[in-house]
């Protein structure tokens, strides 16, 4: 690879609410559907973060800025383009947050636009930053932000719900700058199955079923299966096949192989799949970070745990790291990431 061509990861940045909520506290609120117990050995979750009133989606992406700006000794004014992936579940409706970032952090040189690709947002905005990056002389610095809020809406008492138990709240940053000579994005690859658009999503509060005076109390829990039984039984047929496609492409475009993987960063899923995965993959589990005291932050997911496996040094000088993520909709992805110097 060129060294004139290529992109590398500058550093990173986090935001987490101070409250958590504990095991305990998920299974009281299943109302007998769920125990202690099996929240956190079979949904693996120990704790998620809640938001407080002041931790909106836009204001928590501010501060994951501010702390990926303060770790990486970048500026704002290097900033030329902001990605924010963070949720449609924000401050106010048809504001656009990456702009609001932008005006905050006074990266009076950037522009920004908002993507979104619901739980596989961050890996989608690597690809369309690397792609910008390379064919854009006047994008050298991106940041790629967002935070996330959608456990506002989980209802804990329908069981249906169980995979989205641990939605977390908070935030996380990414710098990619062109031609950094090191921790370089290589290659990534997506897959979509549009069959499921509409499985799963808040089911009221938009044009289709709008807020009104009787239904307003379950509108604010009413992130649902739309049709549970169609999700269930495609991802039963499909999920794992193409995650593995990804993670081959994705390796296959890096001149890699999974032999070559030293760590993967992961979304948090329940304990059995995320140990399959590890097994299927020869990895164990100090090459990955299980985030069962985090939860499950949506986008933010591959961001926090490249943070933390370079906080526990389980990420060295020269490993090669899988990022995969899936999102309702119902989408697939894996970026890979060479950290360390690039290689002469």
């Amino acid at each position: 690879m060129s060294k004139d061509n290529h992109v590398g990861i500058v550093g990173t940045g986090i935001y987490l609410p101070k409250k958590t909520m504990s095991a305990k506290a998920i299974a009281d609120q299943t109302k007998g559907n769920w125990t202690e117990e099996n929240i956190i050995h079979k949904l693996g979750i120990k704790q998620i973060y809640i938001p407080s009133k002041d931790d909106g989606t836009q204001e928590m992406a501010l501060k994951a800025a501010l702390n990926a700006l303060k770790n990486t000794g970048v500026t704002a004014e290097d900033i030329d383009l902001i990605l924010d992936i963070g949720e449609e579940w924000k401050e106010y409706p048809l504001t656009t947050s990456a702009l609001y970032v932008q005006g905050e952090l006074g990266a009076v040189n950037a522009w920004g636009i908002d993507l979104q690709n619901r739980c596989a947002t961050c890996l989608s905005a690597f690809k369309i930053a690397k792609d910008m990056m390379l064919s854009d002389d006047d994008i050298n610095t991106v940041l790629i932000v967002g935070g996330y809020r959608n456990g506002d809406f989980v209802d804990f008492s329908d069981p249906n719900m169980s995979m989205m138990y641990n939605l977390s709240a908070g935030a996380g940053a990414i710098i990619l700058k062109k031609n950094y000579g090191k921790n370089l994005l290589l290659g990534s690859h997506i897959i979509a199955d549009g069959t499921l658009s509409r499985t799963a999503g808040v089911e009221i509060g938009g044009t289709k079923n709008p807020i009104n005076r009787d239904n307003i109390k379950q509108a604010y829990k009413s992130l649902r299966l739309m049709a549970p039984k169609k999700m269930k039984d495609r991802l039963n047929e499909v999920s794992m096949d193409n995650w593995f496609s990804c993670i081959d492409k994705a390796l296959e475009k890096s001149h890699k192989s999974r032999d070559d993987l030293d760590y993967l960063a992961i979304l948090h899923i329940k304990r059995s799949g995320h140990q399959g995965m590890l097994e299927a993959l020869n990895l164990s589990e100090k090459q990955t970070t299980y985030l069962e005291n985090y939860g499950h932050m949506g986008q933010i997911d591959q961001i926090l745990s490249l943070h933390l496996g370079l906080q526990n040094k389980n990420i060295q000088e020269g490993s090669l790291i899988g990022l995969i993520a899936a999102g309702i909709g119902y989408v697939w992805g894996a970026s890979i990431i060479q950290w360390g110097s690039q290689d002469d």
